[in-house]
Parts: structure tokens; sequence; C-alpha cells
């Protein structure tokens, strides 16, 4: 379906609800018989073969031409490749929220449907001549080759149609009007100088004032500045008037005595477009704004309050928060208070908080945030903006939940894994209306590592980084995967979390008092309450589990608290209790061991990778000693061990 269409998407993702009108989901396509729809007879419209459900959305455009009925300017339009259609959207906004209304839906029709089963239109654009340009791939297939694989429901429906026969295709749709004829004028805008283009701002077709406006600021020729600062204020043409100051923002030559004009401009659309436009100046130094973002918030358009709204908590004014819930309690509108609790509930800081502390890299710190905006931009569709599953009604969500998920929070291999080759069919016994994830293993091991880190470190998951290496192992490791992952398959082939039992034999060195005169129990470090030393950190001291029977193991994890040394502005930084230098040893039999990790800790969630070893005992021992005044102790808690099950 369309997504961020609400308002502008870097102010952030927010949750609508009703944002599409009853029966928006139901796409109606002439009918085909063909029935090739990757989630099978579930999506099949009977008797006619034709979808019922729509599946993307393709190549939209907001028409802004002039050669086709007024009616159609600025309408929205998308292409459904799959449903073979082109939908007609007319957005309607009611106290700020934008809710969209298929054009046709009374009539189950379309503004385009065709009866060819290789209709595929995939871009829409307004044309130089006024009309609506509409791209046609032409193409027997329109899914990735991940949706198509032998065996599939679509895979035998494509080759019982031959529709992998049909390739190398496509044509261009243009859609007139009759009575209304096209404009033929060549545009010529690559031989005129920019004050020649500024006529160009006012033309009643959209494509040729964006390609003035962009050859203007590519020109950069600021002696044009007064003849669109004349047009800015008194054009009769309202869309003139926009292109004209930002064309000014463009060529670094927006004045704040202009933009303060535009703020109190009697036309609403006028004052958004100011509010956006001075952003820039508010960045670059011009602080003088903050008042004005503040007053707008009290406008009596509520499109402009919320702009108002949007602006001040981008660039973060001083008290914005305070005006805003002051705005609330006296503006009702739907759209002011759906905008301003989701600001409100948000963190306070937009750093991330992990188990990590502060002692992420800054490269790390650039991998998260990396993978907040590919979450932002991709996951989200499927999962939700919280992670919790995109909603589908009846309690189902269109994909499993990754906010507080033992799967994601488990070892990085199972994630990893899923992202790279996709996983399909139900998961542990629950089927989901989007039924495959596809794989993503075209994409860099970088950006995988990215999203991974963000979802593993968000959505109240608390677990490790993922690091471009390690996708590249395990890349690697699978490279016989040639298909998306069925959940059995895939969970036999990760390494699982293995939890203690009276059958595990846990042993220390030193082991701390307790408050009440006890010690603490080694085996608390798999909880909670957690273990320790008590002691300062010494050469020798060990830690130590004894497995049942021998296992593959694959990673432990485990978290040691900082001992915080006061809450006061200025007090002393808390006392790191991770282990300094230390060495990992596994033994089949408690006599001969062998050291499969020297490790340097440096932070307090530590991760020790075991490479599958098979053994039956673990042991942790301190290969230095401390000799510090904080009287540093050693101690673990909410360890996991992963091991693979033979």
């Amino acid at each position: 379906m369309p997504s961020y269409f609400e308002f502008p998407i870097h102010y952030g993702n927010f949750e609508v609800e009703e944002e599409y009108a009853e029966g928006f989901k139901i796409p109606w396509g002439e009918p085909m018989g063909t029935e090739d729809f990757q989630e099978g007879m579930d999506r099949v419209r009977k008797p006619d073969g034709s979808a019922n459900e729509v599946t993307g959305s393709a190549g939209n455009d907001i028409f802004r031409g002039d050669r086709l009925p007024k009616s159609l300017e600025g309408q929205y339009f998308y292409g459904e490749p799959v449903a073979r259609i082109v939908r007609q959207v007319n957005p309607v906004v009611t106290e700020g929220l934008t809710t969209l209304h298929n054009v046709y839906q009374e009539q189950k029709s379309e503004f385009l449907r065709s009866s060819d089963p290789l209709f595929r239109p995939v871009d829409m654009a307004t044309a130089p001549d006024g009309t609506l340009y509409i791209v046609d791939m032409y193409h027997g297939i329109i899914q990735e080759g991940q949706w198509t694989q032998k065996g599939t429901y679509l895979r035998t429906k494509i080759e019982q149609f031959q529709m992998d026969k049909v390739i190398g295709l496509g044509r261009i749709w243009r859609i007139t009007y009759d009575g209304m004829e096209r404009d033929r004028t060549r545009p010529n805008m690559l031989e005129e100088t920019p004050a020649q283009l500024v006529k160009h701002l006012e033309h009643p077709n959209g494509w040729w004032r964006d390609k003035a406006q962009q050859l203007i600021v590519l020109h950069q020729d600021k002696s044009i500045a007064p003849q669109l600062k004349t047009m800015a204020r008194n054009s009769h043409n309202l869309l003139a008037r926009f292109h004209a100051l930002w064309s000014l923002e463009g060529l670094d030559a927006l004045d704040p005595e202009l933009v303060i004009e535009l703020f109190k401009d009697p036309e609403p659309r006028m004052r958004i477009q100011a509010l956006r436009a001075s952003e820039t100046l508010y960045k670059t130094g011009n602080k003088s704004f903050a008042t004005n973002y503040l007053e707008l918030m009290e406008d009596p358009n509520t499109d402009v309050a919320i702009q108002a709204v949007l602006t001040s908590q981008l660039l973060k004014i001083p008290f914005f928060n305070e005006r805003l819930q002051s705005l609330m309690n006296n503006n009702k509108a739907k759209g002011i208070q759906v905008v301003g609790k989701q600001i409100l509930d948000r963190p306070k800081t937009e750093e991330i908080e992990t188990l990590y502390g502060d002692s992420l890299t800054e490269e790390e710190n650039s991998r998260l945030a990396r993978g907040k905006i590919i979450f932002n931009e991709l996951c989200v569709q499927c999962h939700g903006t919280d992670g919790t599953g995109t909603p589908m009604g009846n309690g189902l969500t269109m994909a499993p939940p990754l906010a507080n998920s033992l799967r994601v929070q488990g070892q990085k291999e199972y994630v990893t894994k899923v992202v790279l080759h996709g996983l399909e069919g139900p998961i542990a016994g629950k089927t989901y209306p989007g039924s495959i994830m596809v794989g993503m293993g075209d994409q860099s091991d970088d950006w995988i590592a990215s999203v991974l880190s963000y979802i593993r470190l968000n959505l109240d998951n608390e677990s490790t980084i993922v690091s471009p290496k390690e996708v590249a192992e395990i890349r690697s490791s699978s490279i016989g995967q040639k298909q998306a992952y069925k959940y059995p398959e895939l969970r036999t082939s990760t390494p699982q979390l293995m939890v203690p039992t009276e059958t595990w034999k846990i042993t220390a060195s030193h082991n701390a008092p307790t408050r009440v005169g006890g010690k603490t129990a080694p085996a608390s470090a798999f909880n909670f309450e957690g273990w320790s030393t008590g002691e300062m950190q010494q050469k020798g001291m060990w830690y130590q589990i004894e497995l049942p029977q021998p296992v593959a193991l694959a990673e432990i994890d485990f978290y040691s608290k900082p001992i915080s040394r006061g809450w006061r502005p200025g007090s002393p930084p808390p006392i790191q209790t991770y282990p300094r230098d230390y060495v990992v040893s596994l033994s089949l039999d408690g006599a001969e061991w062998k050291a499969i990790a020297q490790k340097m800790g440096n932070r307090p969630l530590s991760t020790i990778t075991l490479n599958r070893t098979k053994a039956k005992f673990i042991k942790i021992e301190l290969s230095k000693s401390l000799n510090e005044d904080l009287k540093t102790p050693w101690s673990m808690q909410q360890m996991k061990l992963y091991g693979v099950k033979n």
C-alpha cells in the first residue's frame, strides 16, 4: 500500500489509524484466469481469477499536468503490477490527517485496468505535454527470483502459462483526454538563461515548473534573486510562489525578511512552505525563527500548526515540549493530538541506550544509525513501526513481531540467515499473511549488519551487535542455501540457547558475600541476580561450567553490570566489572584443556565465539591482575550459552 504520505518522512514515522478508506486494499482488475499470485489461492477472486488483495504500490505520482480534466489534478496515481491496474487515489485531509480513497471503489473498478496478462504498470509521471505517462514493464513475471523458486505454487503457474518466455519488452502509455489537445511545445530550457527560466515557474504544467527550478538551482546565478523574491511575494499563481521560494533556498539566496513575511501570508499552504524552507536558515545559524515556530504552533489552520510542530521538534526548539503540551490541551484537532502524543511519548534522547553502555565505537554507532534508517524505510511495512507487526485485523499481523523477540535476541546466526536467504511458511506453528521474508543477500555485509544490529539493540530487545565480518562468515558458511529457509530447517541449522538445569555443575574460584551472610551462587550468572568475585580481579580467578554431556558450543554472552558511585551531576563514573584479560578454554574430560579464545574485555556486554567446538567443560580464567584503588571485582549476569544439536 502507499505509505509515508501523511508528512514528509524526515520528520519521523507517525502511526495514523484509518489512513485507508474502507475497501482500499481490494483491487478491481480485469478477469485474468492466470491466478499467478505468490500467496496462492488465498489471493484469488473466484470465479474470474483476478487478485482479491493488493500486493504492492509502484511508481507513485501526483498528477500536476494541465491537459487532462481538472478533476485529475492533484490526484495520486500508482501502479499495482501484480493486479494489473493503475489506481486513482483521492487524498482527503481531515483535521490534519490524510485518508486515501480509491476513486472508483463504489463502481468496483479502477482508473485503468487491462485484460492483457503482461500489463505491468511500474511507474507514473506527469508528462512534458501535460498528460500522464504510464511505464508498462510488459513482462510475464513481476516477482523477484526468491519468490518463484522451484516447487512453489507461483513457479507452477509461471511454467503453466510460459510467462518466463516473455522478457525484454516494455512500453510507455500516454493517457490523453478527448477534446483536450496535448501540448506539443518542445522544451528548450537547456538553451535558456536563468532569467528566462524564471517565467516557466508559472507554467500550468508541473513538469515545466520542476525542470525550470532544477536548472535555476544548478546554474547558481544569484543575479535572478530579485525576480524570484518578487514572484514569491506577488505572483497570482500560488504554485509559482512555492517554486520561487524553493529556488531561492537552492541558490542560498533566501533571506529571513522574506520568510517572516511569508509566515503571515493569508494562504495556509504558503505558510507551510515558508516553515519548511526556513529550516535551512535555522540550521545555518539563524536562531531568531524559534519564536516564530512556537507562535505558528497556535495557527488557526490545523495543517500549518502541525507543520510548525514538526519543524520545532526536528530543530529541537527550546521550550518546545512545554508549548506542545499546552497546544494539545487547547486544540483537540485529531492531527494535533496524534502527532503531539507520539512526539511526547518518544524517548527524550535519540541516543540508543543498550547494555553496551557508552562503550560503542563511533563506527558501531554509525552502523546503528544506518540500521535505524533501513528499518524505517523497509522493515516497518510488514513488521510495524514499533516492531510488533503490521496489524491485518482479527488479531493477525502481516509478519512476526520483532519487538521483545527471543528469536531476534538469540544467537546472531539465526537472524543473519533469515535476512541473507529469507524465511517462508509457518513459524513455530503460526502462519502470517505475509508468508515469506525475501532474502536480502544482494545487500552488502555492512547493510545487513547495520539493520540487524539496530533491531537486536532496540524494539525492547537486549542483545549483541552484529558485525560485517560475522555476516561475511555466515554468508560463506551458508552459501549452499539457494532458497528461503523453512522454520524447522533453520532452527536445526543454527545454535540454540542452552538453559541450565540441575544436571549442570557450575563452580567458581571466588563468590561474593551476599547481604544475608551467604555467597553468590555461580549459577546466578545465568539470571538477573548475577555472580561476582566480590574481590579485586586477580590472575587465576576462574569460572567453570560442566555440562552433562559434550555439546558443539557456538557462543557465550554475558553482561557485567557497572557499580554506580553516585547519581548526582559530577559524580565519579561507575566501576566497570567486566573481566579485563582472560582466557576461555574448553575440554572434553576436565583434564586436557584447549584455549579457544584470549580476550581483553573493554565493555559491559561480552561475546565469546566458540566456533562450534565440541566440549563438556568451559572455563573462563583471568590472565592478569588489576592494580587499582577501585577494588574492581569481576561480575557476570544474564549469561547465555549457545550450542548446536547433534
